[in-house]
């Protein structure tokens, strides 16, 4: 036997012998700065608002938010730039009830809708240099993959490929060189990839959120822009019935493993280099 074959085979029989090596859970994180990119300022809430609250709890969390959501109402009456600033007010109201800062907020302001015509090169740079300057430990966005982010809106499509692009930006210097010349800003490897808006059958990753289910309502609700009646006649508050009805509708729609509620993640590192 070749020595080169005998020390790949004997570190093989070495290493099956050590303890596997665990990795952290996701929400038992401590101490980490946790980045989130949404395209609209909701989709976080909906999807992990459990998993944020319990990592608000030991970590700084970052939300970027691509659009600021000014379309989405029936309402006549509606503008958009009174919509703009009933959402940006809500995500604040949300963000408060999970324990983040509503300084910790960043607002890229593109149109709701509009996000696939911005120019691309001038939107991963603008993202690359956000993940250079934040450098989390953990990357939070959607899921580029899964089939109800392919066939839905065209801003969920486009803030999921951005957003991969410029994870996979950030690591090389080379990409956006004028960052760390002018702005001081160096490359960056995030290490933690975890993706939402993912189907059960695409989810490889579950967070227990028994012990934050009032957490995440409170949260969802908090976006009563969204929800009837208020999306086709709007109104800053809810009736007692409306607010049963509503949180009645978002538990049924929570999914369940093993006997607990838990929110779904596709969990990566490094795919997006192949």
């Amino acid at each position: 036997m070749k020595p080169v074959v005998l020390f790949f085979v004997f570190g093989a029989a070495v290493a099956s012998l050590l303890p596997a090596q665990t990795k952290p859970r996701l929400e038992d994180l401590t101490g980490k700065t946790i980045l989130i990119f949404t395209p609209h300022p909701d989709d976080e809430t909906f999807c992990c608002a459990g998993t944020l609250a319990l990592l608000a709890k030991n970590n700084t969390i970052r939300i970027v938010i691509y659009t600021n959501d000014d379309k989405g109402s029936y309402d006549p009456e509606m503008t958009s730039e009174r919509l703009a600033r009933i959402r940006m007010h809500e995500e604040e109201e949300a963000c408060r009830v999970l324990g983040i800062p509503k300084e910790n907020i960043t607002w890229l302001q593109y149109h709701d809708g509009m996000l696939e015509y911005a120019n691309t090169r001038d939107l991963v740079e603008q993202v690359t240099g956000i993940i250079r300057r934040y450098r989390p430990y953990v990357v939070l966005s959607i899921d580029p993959g899964t089939e109800y982010v392919r066939w839905h809106k065209t801003d969920h499509r486009m803030a999921a490929n951005n957003t991969m692009d410029a994870i996979r930006a950030a690591e090389w210097h080379l990409y956006f060189p004028n960052q760390r010349l002018h702005d001081g800003l160096e490359p960056w490897l995030v290490p933690e990839e975890y993706y939402f808006y993912v189907t059960p059958k695409d989810a490889n990753y579950w967070v227990n959120i028994d012990s934050v289910l009032d957490k995440k309502f409170d949260a969802a609700v908090a976006h009563v822009s969204q929800f009837e009646p208020s999306i086709n006649k709007y109104r800053p508050d809810w009736s007692a019935a409306d607010l049963e009805k509503t949180k009645a509708g978002l538990r049924n729609h929570i999914h369940k493993k093993d006997g607990h509620y838990v929110e779904l993640f596709r969990w990566g590192t490094g795919f997006n280099q192949q």
